[in-house]
């Protein structure tokens, strides 16, 4: 329900979520956005290589409550100024004009640690009242660590969230501290369970392998994901981390993953060939838990060494609204600026469709020229 008039405008949506939407703005006041002239006149989301984009990836904040050491140093980053944030209203305005007019189909709210946006649960519903061309509404998922999610799994799937992607890399406490500089493995094993109890499944796991670390572990994270029902992807680490530690040769690459697993488990390629957008290629798993066979979905998320740049279907949008055409981009596309400069609709999206129009063959990582994203992983959005 929306309440207009000369005051501030609310949305109340499923499950009594209220935003404020603020003041009316002033419209058009941003100019034309002018398209590349050799750009086809598609509505979506389209680039030079005939990729449509259709995943939309939306960070909500660059801070995160864990201190991962592939991720940010132990006191953590400077993070944004609030003032440079979307506000909940410009999040879901952008939103809106990705599903309704440029073809988005998926939505994926990532950090930094999205719970620690207060307005998720508003955000989520806002979304879910949306509708794709096909008039469904999007899909929508969490990426988190899930940390906060035992109080919040409910309330989230009541809003319209369909599932969550839990980061996980040990079951172990003292390695989960020394990983993440805080002690709050239990905490995170709750909010698998309440995702599970919620109906946010099929449930997730995301598991960075690091050498000497917790390489040892894969056989024992896998075991465990298939007795508890919930779908392991390991994940190849990338050169996002701040500190610039990042190094290929000490990469616990998908080879290596595999090869620590086939001992342990059976493994099968689910779909030989098929890949597609997917960033995981994937394998029915099964294995005999004393005489119980547990069965389930493992997957290598391989973005270094098996990169799928070819069929990428993501376009991204940051905590403070700079459109990325890449994980890996080194330029973005200021939409916040035009839409706090009173930017219509259209040309919010022309300004969109302008952006997706540069993106790269590839991120390049294997190319002597590359260059790392000035930005970390946590500012950039999973």
């Amino acid at each position: 329900m929306l309440h207009a008039g000369g005051g501030p405008r609310w949305a109340t949506y499923a499950g009594a979520v209220t935003i404020q939407l603020g003041l009316p703005r002033r419209r058009g006041g941003a100019g034309p956005v002018q398209l590349p002239e050799d750009r086809p006149a598609v509505t979506g989301l389209v680039d030079p290589r005939g990729r449509l984009a259709t995943d939309l990836r939306v960070s909500l904040t660059d801070r995160c409550n864990l201190r991962c050491t592939y991720c940010m140093p132990p006191e953590g980053l400077d993070w944004l100024p609030s003032s440079r944030l979307l506000s909940d209203e410009e999040i879901v305005r952008l939103v809106t004009i990705a599903v309704e007019r440029l073809g988005v189909t998926e939505v994926r709210f990532t950090g930094g640690e999205p719970l620690l946006r207060r307005g998720l649960e508003g955000i989520v519903a806002a979304t879910a009242a949306l509708r794709t061309a096909a008039g469904s509404a999007p899909e929508q998922s969490l990426t988190t660590n899930a940390l906060g999610l035992a109080r919040r799994a409910q309330g989230l799937a009541d809003a319209g969230l369909a599932r969550v992607n839990v980061s996980l890399d040990t079951l172990r406490p003292e390695r989960f501290a020394a990983i993440t500089h805080r002690d709050r493995l239990a905490d995170v094993l709750a909010g698998l369970r309440a995702a599970t109890d919620a109906g946010l499944g099929p449930v997730k796991i995301n598991a960075v392998l690091l050498r000497g670390v917790n390489d040892d572990e894969a056989p024992d994270l896998l075991r465990w994901a298939l007795r508890e029902g919930y779908q392991l992807r390991f994940i190849e680490q990338m050169p996002l981390e701040p500190h610039g530690s990042w190094d290929r040769s000490s990469m616990i690459d998908a080879q290596e993953i595999l090869a620590s697993l086939l001992p342990h488990v059976d493994l099968v390629d689910a779909a030989p060939g098929s890949r597609g957008a997917s960033p995981a290629e994937v394998w029915n798993a099964s294995w005999d838990d004393a005489g119980t066979v547990r069965t389930g979905v493992v997957g290598i998320v391989a973005s270094v060494t098996r990169p799928f740049c070819a069929a990428c279907d993501r376009t991204r949008l940051t905590a403070d609204g700079q459109v990325r055409d890449c994980l890996f981009a080194t330029r973005e596309h200021d939409l916040r600026a035009l839409l706090r400069d009173g930017a219509t609709d259209d040309q919010l999206a022309d300004a969109w469709r302008s952006a997706m129009w540069g993106k790269l063959p590839g991120h390049g990582i294997d190319d002597p020229s590359f260059t790392r994203p000035q930005r970390p992983m946590s500012a950039i959005g999973g």
